[in-house]
This record gives C-alpha cells, sequence and structure tokens, in this order.
C-alpha cells in the first residue's frame, strides 16, 4: 500500500492553521500551474486600468498574489479576518494595510482601482453572494475593476467535489443577478483552463482531500471515507505515465463599475 493512500477514516477537515492543511497547500502550489497562468492573466487586467492607486484584496490569504499584484499599486489594502492567515500575509506584504474583519464588518480606507475577491465564496452562503459581491463591488472606485474568482462548476476538481459532498459552485447564475440588479456596469465572465500535476498517488490524494474541503464538509455525518477518496484520484487522475492530473479550471468575473451619470 502506497504511504498515506488508504489511511482509514473519514476525510480530514483540514484547519488553515494545521499542518496538514499545511502540507496539502504547499503539494499544490508545487504541482499546479495556478499561480503563473492567473499572474499573467491579472497583469493584463492592471494594464488596462485607468488609475492603480489602491489594491483592494479581499480575502488575501497568505499573501502570493496580493504580493504580485501590490507593485502596481501605490498602496495595497488586505483584508483577511483569519489570523494563521494574516501572519503570512504581512510577511509577504510587509507594506499593506491589513484589515482583520470579515467582509460584513470591514470598512477600506477609501475606494480601490482594483478589488479582487478569490475563492472566497466557498465560504459564504450561496443566498449571500449578491448581498456580498454587491458590498465589494461598493468598494470599487467609479471606473475601477472587481475580479471574482471561483471552480467553474464544471472542472474535473468541482465533480469530484460534487461527487463526495454535493457542493457544487456556480459563478454563472450570480453574473446574471448583478447584470440585472445594476446594469450600468460591464461585465465580463472567461474561464482559465488549470492543472495540478503529481507523480505520486499519495500526494494527489493528499491535495484531493484539500479540493475537496468544501465548507460544508465539517457538518457532513459520515463524511466522505478517504479510501473512496483514493480510489476515485486512481480511476479519474491517472494517467499512463504514471502521474496524475487534476483540472481545476476555475471562472474570472470581471466588472467594470459604471462612472456617475453627467
Amino acid at each position: 500500500m502506497e504511504a498515506g493512500t488508504a489511511e482509514p477514516g473519514p476525510v480530514r477537515v483540514l484547519d488553515v492553521s494545521g499542518a496538514a492543511y499545511r502540507r496539502a497547500f504547499e503539494l499544490f502550489l508545487a504541482g499546479t500551474d495556478e499561480k503563473p497562468r492567473t499572474h499573467a492573466r491579472l497583469d493584463q487586467v492592471v494594464a488596462g486600468l485607468e488609475h492603480r492607486r489602491m489594491l483592494l484584496d479581499v480575502g488575501a490569504g497568505e499573501g502570493r498574489t496580493t504580493a504580485h499584484l501590490g507593485r502596481h499599486f501605490e498602496r495595497t489594502v488586505a483584508v483577511e479576518p483569519s489570523a494563521a492567515m494574516r501572519e503570512r500575509l504581512r510577511l509577504a506584504c510587509p507594506d499593506a494595510l491589513v484589515l482583520p474583519e470579515p467582509i460584513d464588518e470591514a470598512q477600506p480606507p477609501g475606494p480601490a482601482d482594483l478589488v479582487h475577491l478569490s475563492h472566497v465564496l466557498y465560504y459564504v452562503p450561496e443566498e449571500d453572494w449578491l448581498r456580498t459581491v454587491g458590498t465589494v463591488l461598493g468598494w470599487a472606485a467609479p471606473g475601477g475593476t472587481l475580479l471574482v474568482m471561483l471552480q467553474n462548476p464544471d472542472s474535473p476538481c468541482m465533480r469530484m467535489a460534487e461527487h463526495f459532498t454535493g457542493v457544487r459552485y456556480d459563478l454563472r447564475p450570480l453574473a446574471d443577478r448583478l447584470r440585472e440588479r445594476e446594469p450600468a456596469h460591464e461585465y465580463a465572465l472567461e474561464t482559465l483552463d488549470l492543472r495540478y500535476r503529481a507523480d505520486r498517488l499519495d500526494e494527489a490524494v493528499d491535495v484531493a482531500e484539500f479540493m475537496v474541503n468544501v465548507a460544508d464538509l465539517a457538518t457532513m455525518d459520515p463524511r466522505p471515507d478517504r479510501a473512496e477518496l483514493t480510489d476515485y484520484v486512481r480511476c479519474h487522475f491517472a494517467r499512463p505515465d504514471g502521474s496524475f492530473v487534476i483540472g481545476h479550471t476555475q471562472d474570472m468575473l470581471t466588472v467594470r463599475r459604471a462612472r456617475p451619470a453627467g
């Protein structure tokens, strides 16, 4: 039996401050093309901005993307409620203003030319998405841009999460509701094709466990079995060369805020 692939018991709920989360996250970053591909696309968005006075990264996590984007702006502000993530965020972005409050309580110091909301809506009840994104959009300056990133609902990663948890995220209905409510803004929804690759099954399973750690996992009884997750990885993601590839296509919703009439 390959180490770490068929440990008895359920899929673990990974605490962001714990060693298991850190290991899985580092494995994911080491094997995915996400950062170089998304950063290149974000650079294109930044190049099209009229102003680069302030970046607001909402749910900045440990700050790798915040630091990448922040070099283009005069000022960086980050919203990050997790204390464990804030420790790393401050190391990555020592000059940033870090707000520890959740979105509903945060008070950014002014309008931002770019507001970045990446992979945050997983932790927000879907019935609150419109209100939450409406709040964040309100932090963008007139003519500024909001970017919302989320897993594509048809990606192999999302199909796996749905298989084991029943959870499936989709930005498209939110984009439609935003257009209906605030039609003056400019909207675009695009897809970024991303992949994670591992040479070892145990590493692929640890990353798959990280991927199925949706917000509802902790409340599931029983939780999915880890041996079944291992079998799923073998069945769906194995390649002829012995490697394992998990597609995690992401959607990016771009909203350019309208300027006031007149």
